[in-house]
């Protein structure tokens, strides 16, 4: 074990004061009882890719939902599980780190110690490089005293952020069974848990006795779908960064000559930067989203920037804030194109100095538009999934040089009688990352942890550990599981012109929703963003008093209680045949039909392929 994992932390006063605190459980998860109610078996959101997920993943896909219950609760085929022998569970760090992610560790370790104290958990330290190699640490209570409500991810570390190669599954398959392992928890976001639902499906294969539970945890927020809500880290992540943004709103508007442009993290998706931009209200935010469903260009973005400084200089405003999400240089289809032949000339073996002259004619013609800086980074080689890198783009810089030189040229033709633009340009990818997790992510993420070894102890291989009700007190949570193929979907994509279509079954980054509740809201509200300079400073994090228990408003204004619908419905489908039996009225039997048949006839149209290609969730 390498020395640098494990070590006791010197800790402030506030971390000290946090490390105390004890976040609750919800009723269905205190006791030593494991109370386990299963639903009816699992499909794919999308029809149409049910069986390629289906063939993918044939002893883990159509599993049952399962609920864990409290005590109190009448379920009379409810599975009760008293018995807790001794398991030894394995649990590693996958993907970027998260605030929050120590605390599912303390979680499990406090679950399975309650229910057997000779259970053992152990840490892969180094993240999956130390699974593939067999380096451990025992978790133990004095190794945690100096992490618990503590930011980071340096109790074990991190590495590459994939299983899934035959030869990395094989040194997972390989490690699991030397150490005996009954579980493995894999802590992370899309990516890491389409690997970890891979490596249950081969463990279910090969007959290997290892259950395999994911955990949500991104900072991104982008593993959202019908059975997760939200995502450890991204409240924190989003509360302490729209500090930061507010902090330059109120210097803006002090200084009034300065256009601050902010990058903010997310890749594929532009959760960050909504939900930042309700809590902190700057002038503009650009979502990827928009500028994919629009199809704007480049000279699309940088002429309604112009506009936007344009109109507020004619109210005598001359500053302002503009926050940009990190995957948006993805969002724009001709920079996407140009990245998308730049890879394709990475994967034959070009080095990076023969690129710009093996370009097609118009990359070649669009590639030396670009300012020198964004030339240098975009050749830069992808990332494991294909993806640019992202966070090496200053998508912010290039937008702020061409909007100035938009300006420049307006004022020059007298168009523009507003003071000299002045852009100051910056990244915050990275300050908030190790941050002290909020008093919402503390909570999530210990019960997260509770939750996974309740997956275990009910025998549960390929899913994720789940909560819903989230915007409610913890009381009000509601604890299960879900199989993770059943939020697979299969996109389809070709390389090449002449290249065929392929598809492969993965958890895929959910974006924001256009048609959501909380982009309506941003939507409602961008006007008196863009011209009354309504900034709204939340302040620093909150571990006490009324600001404590702010939830993101990206969760509180949506109604997502996918896995409460699912229970009354099945309350509903259970009243009808009690109702309906033979002996009842020909009219009480008339009405159940007529009911059921229109109910039957509308699921079918929404069911069917061509509805679902027009839907997103």
């Amino acid at each position: 074990m390498d020395s640098d994992y494990g070590i006791a932390r010197e800790l402030s006063g506030l971390q000290q004061q946090r490390a105390l605190y004890k976040p609750e459980l919800p009723p269905c998860l205190q006791g030593t009882t494991v109370r386990v109610e299963y639903g009816d078996k699992t499909t794919a959101s999308d029809p149409a890719g049910a069986h390629v997920i289906g063939h993918a993943f044939p002893h883990t896909y159509g599993q049952p939902l399962a609920h864990f219950i409290r005590a109190s609760a009448k379920v009379p085929d409810a599975q009760i599980i008293t018995e807790h022998p001794a398991i030894r569970v394995g649990i590693v760090f996958c993907g970027r780190q998260s605030p929050g992610g120590h605390n599912v560790i303390w979680g499990l370790y406090d679950a399975i110690k309650t229910h057997n104290s000779k259970s053992v958990l152990l840490g892969f330290v180094g993240g999956t490089e130390g699974l593939f190699a067999q380096k451990t640490l025992e978790i133990t209570d004095e190794i945690l005293s100096t992490y618990k409500n503590q930011g980071g991810y340096d109790l074990l570390g991190r590495t590459k952020d994939q299983i899934r190669t035959t030869e990395q599954v094989n040194a997972a398959t390989a490690t699991c069974q030397a150490l005996k392992l009954d579980g493995l928890v894999i802590i992370g976001g899309v990516t890491s848990n389409t690997d970890a639902a891979q490596l249950a499906e081969t463990f279910a294969e090969q007959k290997c006795s290892t259950r395999v539970v994911g955990v949500p945890v991104t900072l991104n927020g982008d593993l959202k779908n019908q059975f997760v809500e939200a995502n450890v880290g991204f409240d924190t992540i989003c509360k302490v960064n729209a500090q930061l943004i507010s902090n330059m709103c109120t210097d803006a508007l002090s200084a009034e000559k300065y256009y601050y442009f902010i990058r903010l993290m997310g890749r594929k998706a532009s959760h960050v930067a909504l939900e930042c931009a309700l809590q902190s209200h700057p002038n503009m935010v650009i979502l990827g989203e928009e500028v994919a469903s629009s199809k704007l260009t480049i000279f699309d973005l940088t002429k309604q920037i112009c506009d936007a400084v344009q109109s507020r200089a004619q109210n005598d405003k001359n500053h302002g804030v503009i926050l940009i999400p990190e995957g948006l240089v993805e969002s724009i289809p001709e920079l996407y194109a140009l990245l998308q032949e730049i890879h394709g000339l990475h994967r034959k073996g070009v080095s990076m100095e023969n690129i710009s002259s093996q370009l097609s004619p118009w990359a070649s013609a669009l590639f030396e538009f670009l300012p020198p800086f964004i030339r240098k980074q975009i050749l830069l080689h992808p990332e494991s999934d294909d993806s640019a890198q992202l966070s090496q783009i200053e998508t912010e810089k290039l937008l702020a040089q061409l909007v100035e030189a938009e300006m420049n040229r307006r004022q020059k033709e007298g168009t523009y009688k507003g003071k000299k633009f002045n852009a100051i340009c910056h990244f915050f990818g990275y300050q908030a990352r190790g941050s002290l997790p909020s008093k919402f992510d503390c909570d999530y993420a210990y019960v997260l942890g509770h939750v996974s070894y309740h997956v275990l102890a009910a025998g549960l291989n390929g899913y994720m550990a789940t909560i819903t009700n989230l915007k409610n007190p913890v009381n009000k949570w509601k604890c299960g599981a879900a199989p993770i193929t059943a939020m697979m979907t299969v996109k389809r994509w070709s390389r090449g012109p002449a290249a065929s279509q392929v598809g492969k079954p993965a958890v895929h980054p959910a974006t924001v929703d256009l048609k959501g509740k909380a982009y309506e809201l941003l939507r409602q509200s961008a006007s008196s963003f863009l011209l009354d300079d309504i900034y709204r400073n939340p302040g620093p994090l909150q571990f006490d008093g009324p600001g404590a228990d702010a939830k993101a408003v990206t969760l509180c204004v949506e109604d997502r209680d996918y896995m409460g619908r699912i229970k009354l419905l099945q309350e509903y489908l259970d009243k009808v045949r009690s109702m309906v039996k033979p002996g009842c009225s020909q009219d009480v039997l008339k009405a159940a039909l007529s009911a059921m048949a229109s109910v039957t006839d509308t699921l079918n149209i929404m069911s069917s392929p061509s509805f679902a290609a027009h839907t997103t969730f």
